[in-house]
């Protein structure tokens, strides 16, 4: 297990849980409040200086910054710091590979990975030209720099050609959905937020359930009936995170189709989570990116047995429902809100 100092402008309590979540164990934290990033090092000099001091006191393997850091940013942070430097963007693309299981999972984490690689390799050049000392050597560097490039940009056009694959695939499941009228409703949300313990109330399937981050990457279709006359699909996904990069989202774009297909969409909240609002809109923000954010779609406080009062949850949105997937509270207006809404369709 790697000993790791977070980095970073805010509140370091989800940076914290993702490093735990990636396999690290957080000895430190440093807090910096500046209006800009230093254009060479995001942190500046002085705090280096600092940062490199705090590392060798406390023997830290890796230092983690709560942002994209630029490759001139990374490469400069390590020269100075004399240790590995993880962004925020690395650190969740570690996550995500740790958590794939399927084909699919895995083949959008690679694509995303190497995308995010080819960025960087440029920064590297300097450590690939010092294979060895003197005239000659800075030829072999570059040369393989470039086998490095063409190497991965080839990965990266046949993983694009396999996830295609996987997309019209999926096309053609939902062109065979719309012939039987079976209507999808998708389950979204922040990360954590209880979404697959909530898919498997509402299935009474033994699905995967977990507090970790990320538990849930690979989209999960099931089809339930909800009364005699009314079969739904019901669907479960990734879950969405502050500064979700753009890597993920545009890697995970077949699979979070889902969404953008869905009647319907139940945007799960975490209602015992105080900053459930903040995250309320991340995800709504997300949304809008992957062209979702005008479906139908009913807000689902969930957790209701963590809270004391329902009051303090719902403020102006009074066409939320609190629910709690545990105990079971509410599941049935639940599933009579998503009857009403779809079941026209079913009827048609």
């Amino acid at each position: 297990m790697e000993s790791a100092i977070l980095v970073g402008h805010q509140s370091l309590d989800e940076l914290r849980e993702l490093a735990s979540s990636a396999g690290a164990r957080v000895i430190d934290e440093v807090v910096q409040h500046r209006d800009t990033p230093d254009r060479a090092t995001y942190i500046g000099k002085g705090k280096v200086q600092e940062l490199h001091d705090q590392v060798v006191v406390e023997g830290a393997d890796v230092v983690i910054f709560d942002a994209e850091l630029s490759p001139a940013q990374q490469k400069n942070l390590e020269e100075a710091l004399d240790i590995k430097v993880v962004d925020r963007t690395s650190l969740i693309l570690d996550i995500f590979a740790r958590r794939a299981r399927t084909r699919e999972g895995k083949l959008q984490v690679e694509l995303a990975q190497l995308n995010y690689r080819l960025t960087r390799l440029t920064g590297h050049r300097d450590y690939l030209s010092r294979l060895g000392g003197g005239i000659g050597t800075r030829g072999p560097g570059e040369t393989k720099l470039e086998m490095d490039r063409r190497q991965i940009r080839h990965r990266i056009a046949t993983l694009r050609r396999e996830i295609e694959g996987i997309r019209k695939h999926r096309h053609l499941h939902r062109e065979r959905r719309r012939r039987d009228h079976l209507p999808l409703v998708s389950l979204v949300g922040y990360t954590n937020a209880g979404k697959s313990t909530l898919f498997r109330a509402l299935t009474k399937e033994d699905t995967l359930v977990s507090s970790r981050m990320f538990s849930t990457l690979d989209t999960l279709i099931r089809r339930i009936q909800f009364g005699r006359d009314c079969p739904v699909l019901i669907s479960d996904t990734v879950g969405f995170i502050r500064k979700l990069p753009h890597l993920l989202v545009s890697a995970f774009r077949a699979t979070l189709e889902e969404v953008v297909e869905a009647d319907l969409i139940l945007h799960v909240i975490d209602a015992s989570d105080p900053t459930h609002e903040d995250k309320r809109q991340v995800v709504s923000g997300v949304l809008k990116e992957i062209g979702a954010g005008d479906h139908p779609c009913l807000t689902v406080y969930n957790k209701s047995d963590l809270i004391g009062s329902d009051s303090e949850v719902f403020g102006k949105d009074s066409d939320a429902l609190l629910v709690s997937a545990v105990t079971s509270k509410n599941l049935d207006r639940l599933v009579q809100e998503i009857v009403d809404r779809v079941g026209i369709r079913i009827r048609v």
